[in-house]
């Protein structure tokens, strides 16, 4: 009998391998993650994601605590209910970097002087109240509104509970039996003259090791899955960054199952030499026929950016051909930006290609889409 494993039942996993997949890029950091399954039971397809609970980062937990004048030792609940001191709290139950409107307006209420953000807290100012929200975190308002005093239990009581993180899923349990691959980029960025960290991504890069347990279970991708491997349907799997991973994993499974259709894989990042992720797996499969095609885009390595899009662009002729053949287009990654410009590109490809108007062109998206043509996992 297969255990079901979800958010009030996770599965312990362990990690068993990290590797830098960016060595000698000074821009980034992207990590390859191998976690064992060995034991567990737990099952997943191409396209599902991992749910990791996570750890706040310690140093601003006590950060947290010195604004706030705790020691750390004082008793409060976590979001179950369940005992436990405010420092542990802070670093394994609570959200303590976005601060949202229920923190704030515990702020406002308790500060003597106005706040700088009391009057967004009005339902019409979303706008304003998010444009000045961008780039801080709940340290930054306790220390500009230092005379707000919470005693503990009120401090964890106006903060959110830590939201697990979702990740593609970059293996196929049939090449990777009782494992599961992530391919994760660290967040690191520096607003208001502070340093930065997103939370799991520094997690998995700084503060875990092959002891640490790691609590997870499967977000299924239910519409992001590859043809049936005796489906000749033609796939098109664009990826930049690490919008790569179900891809890998898509591609994983195909070979372990000697899938007919013919694949093609867009992928892009900032530096053909230092992030280049996955390449000598690339060259096998694309020497072996995995893989009929590889379209890469460098957008650094030259004084022009070069983008997916750019290289969607170039091939329109070809990708006009696989989609008049009953191609399925899969997108994988940012989208606020990268998604809708490749969206754009099609919508161009289409009209160059296929000749039509932009109101045809956009008809034909259309039909792809409700055909199950062009699916997105995009966050």
């Amino acid at each position: 009998m297969t255990t079901t494993f979800n958010r009030k039942n996770p599965c312990t996993a362990k990690l068993l391998k990290a590797e830098l997949l960016t060595v000698g890029c000074s821009e980034k950091d992207t990590w390859h993650n191998e976690i064992s399954l060995q034991g567990s039971g737990l099952e997943y397809l191409p396209g599902d994601s991992l749910a990791l609970f996570s750890h706040n980062s310690p140093a601003l937990a006590d950060e947290l605590l010195t604004a706030l004048g705790f020691s750390g030792s004082e008793q409060v609940e976590d979001p179950d209910g369940a005992p436990t001191d405010i420092r542990t709290a802070l670093i394994e139950s609570y959200a303590i970097t976005a601060p949202d409107k229920k923190f704030l307006a515990a702020v406002d209420q308790k500060t003597a002087a106005t706040t700088a953000f009391g009057e967004l807290l009005a339902p019409d100012r979303k706008k304003e109240l998010a444009d000045w929200l961008w780039g801080r975190e709940v340290i930054d308002v306790l220390l500009e509104y230092p005379d707000a005093k919470f005693t503990p239990e009120e401090f964890v009581s106006v903060l959110k509970k830590l939201q697990v993180r979702l990740y593609s899923i970059a293996s196929s349990l049939k090449a990777q039996p009782d494992e599961v691959h992530l391919t994760v980029a660290t967040v690191a960025y520096e607003t208001f003259g502070r340093k930065r960290q997103g939370v799991c991504s520094t997690w998995l890069a700084e503060r875990i090791n092959t002891e640490t347990p790691l609590r997870c279970f499967i977000t299924p991708g239910k519409g992001f899955r590859p043809p049936e491997p005796d489906d000749e349907t033609p796939i098109i799997m664009c990826g930049p960054g690490t919008g790569i991973a179900p891809f890998r994993a898509f591609l994983q499974e195909r070979q372990a199952t000697s899938a007919k259709g013919k694949a093609w894989l867009f992928f892009g990042e900032i530096h053909e030499a230092t992030c280049f992720f996955y390449k000598e797996e690339w060259e096998h499969y694309l020497a072996d026929g995995t893989l009929a095609k590889l379209t890469t885009a460098w957008s650094r390595d030259q004084q022009e950016k070069v983008y997916v899009q750019h290289k969607i662009l170039e091939n329109a002729a070809e990708l006009w051909r696989w989609f008049e053949q009953g191609a399925i287009f899969y997108v994988c990654g940012d989208a606020n930006r990268m998604a809708p410009d490749v969206d754009k590109a099609l919508h161009a490809v289409v009209e160059a290609a296929g000749g039509k108007s932009p109101e045809e062109a956009a008809a034909y998206i259309a039909q792809m889409h409700t055909d199950k043509r062009y699916r997105s996992d995009v966050y």
